[in-house]
């Protein structure tokens, strides 16, 4: 819709009102004077025809035409009123100003019409004969009970009209006059009343810009005054507002930014409200772009979305954990919880995703370890079970079968005694009391690697088995030797182990961003 200021609606609206006052003050003054000057000429037509009403009676019975004609003419001469006398039945028998012989009959004019029916009629139209306005007054002539004639006085009311016309001029005049004092009038107050008003309008702007601290002043109008009062209420209470909004909103981030566990708010459309930082980072992803887009759009999985589904139609947290293969592959256990708001109603779902790509491996490998922990164990073990049950039964006679039945058994304790120590050295390592009591040394990696290609050599011998070592650069660490060295010796032995006859073997020790690879 078009808008237009206020004085321009206020100004036009009280000129038309004006206007339309005066104009109707005007035609109502105009019909009254008309009126007035009309009655008065009314009742002067009227007198002159009462004051010859007695001559003209004494000239109708019997009729004397010429007589009536002469008194006519003699009582109108040096006035402008116009006499005429009608007989009964029409015929006009006298007239101030024509030959009653040369006028038409006059039965059928209304107001002689009316005065037949006894009683004084009047009329205002246009005389053709004369060729102006006129105003007729008839009075009836009565002898013995009867009429005998009627007798008109008219007049030419040009005069009157003129006049009239003079006077609207007049008060023309004098509304126009009034118009425009009351269009400077309209103008001034509108200006008065709509400069407050513009103020008000630029307190609201601003207070849209942030500035809740100004304030409007008062205007004289108490109306106006009230709502500047209003206003300013307004810019207080939404400035407390604001304030406790930003405050909670801080302390949201602050919490939000300090978790490890990534955090998505979904609406009920499943689009993205907000992210922390962690999310962002698990998904390398930018949260400014990606805020109001599908998470289907942002996290690549099938069964996060089922996960969302089975929270929002359940009403209640659903938990797993979903795979994300690109960049090496990650695990998230993903919860979801119902989103709600202060009137305790759904509006989204809450998705916190936690990093247990590390856990996850570690379980696995424990897995494992136990796994071939369990076999490397039992394999000496029935082997030791099967030579004792031998010997116990007394079915080796010979002497040097039951020494080399021992030694066997001997061989294969030695081998789960290793196998102990092995797992004493990893639970020193895994235990938090004996990390500290580990002494890192700088060292170089090279002089590990030697040290452990020294100690498996005769074993690669045994296979013909070569061992390289691939030193691509002087590796340089902080490192307990032992354990470093036992390591290195555990995957050599592995690798001479599972390798063909007469291969070759590669030690070799990478530098990446954060660590060093032995492989």
């Amino acid at each position: 819709m078009k808008r237009r200021r206020i004085f321009r609606q206020l100004v036009p609206a009280y000129l038309i009102l004006i206007i339309l006052s005066i104009s109707i003050v005007s035609w109502y003054s105009f019909q009254i004077m008309e009126k007035v000057y009309l009655h008065q000429t009314q009742s002067n037509l009227e007198t002159q025809a009462w004051l010859l009403e007695k001559q003209v009676l004494s000239l109708l019975d019997p009729p004397d035409h010429g007589a009536i004609d002469l008194l006519c003419k003699e009582a109108a001469h040096g006035r402008k009123t116009r006499l005429t006398v009608i007989l009964t039945n029409g015929e006009v028998v006298g007239d101030s100003e024509e030959d009653p012989q040369k006028i038409e009959d006059h039965s059928n004019r209304q107001e002689i019409t009316e005065a037949y029916h006894g009683k004084t009629a009047s009329s205002v139209r246009f005389s053709d004969t004369l060729n102006q306005r006129m105003m007729y007054v008839a009075i009836p002539l009565t002898l013995d009970g009867q009429i005998a004639g009627i007798l008109r006085t008219s007049l030419a009311i040009t005069a009157v009209d003129d006049q009239l016309k003079s006077i609207s001029l007049n008060i023309l005049a004098i509304g126009f006059i009034i118009t425009l004092l009351a269009s400077a009038i309209c103008f001034y107050l509108s200006h008065h009343f709509s400069r407050p008003i513009k103020e008000m309008k630029k307190g609201a702007e601003r207070f849209s810009k942030g500035d809740l601290d100004h304030r409007l002043a008062e205007p004289s109008t108490t109306e106006l005054a009230g709502l500047a009062n209003a206003m300013n209420l307004m810019a207080s209470q939404l400035k407390t507002r604001m304030d406790t909004v930003v405050n909670q909103r801080n302390e949201l981030e602050s919490v939000l930014g300090s978790m490890i566990e990534g955090v998505i708010a979904l609406d009920l459309e499943e689009n993205i409200l907000r992210m922390n930082q962690a999310a962002a980072d698990f998904f390398e992803i930018d949260p400014a772009l990606f805020k109001g887009k599908s998470i289907q759009e942002v996290i690549r999985n099938q069964r996060l979305p089922e996960l969302i589904h089975q929270c929002t139609t359940n009403q209640r947290t659903t938990v797993d954990d979903i795979h994300i293969y690109k960049n090496n592959g990650k695990i998230f256990n993903t919860c979801c919880v119902p989103l709600r708001n202060a009137q305790n109603k759904t509006v989204g779902t809450l998705v916190v995703f936690n990093d247990v790509t590390r856990l996850r491996h570690l379980e696995i490998m424990r897995r494992d370890f136990a796994a071939n922990v369990s076999h490397e164990i039992k394999t000496p073990l029935t082997a030791i079970k099967g030579f004792v049950e031998t010997l116990h039964q007394g079915n080796v006679d010979k002497p040097e079968e039951t020494n080399r039945f021992l030694g066997i058994i001997q061989k294969h304790v030695g081998r789960l005694n290793s196998i102990l120590e092995d797992l004493l050295s990893l639970s020193r390592i895994e235990q938090e009391d004996e990390k500290k009591k580990i002494l890192l040394q700088e060292g170089k990696i090279r002089d590990v690697f030697q040290a452990a290609i020294q100690i498996c050599q005769p074993k690669a011998e045994e296979k013909n088995i070569t061992i390289n070592l691939v030193d691509e650069e002087e590796l340089i660490a902080k490192f307990d030797p032992t354990i470093i060295e036992q390591a290195v010796v555990n995957l050599l032995d592995n690798a001479i182990k599972y390798s063909n006859p007469e291969s070759a073997i590669q030690v070799k020790g990478t530098q990446s961003r954060s660590e060093i690879l032995i492989s």
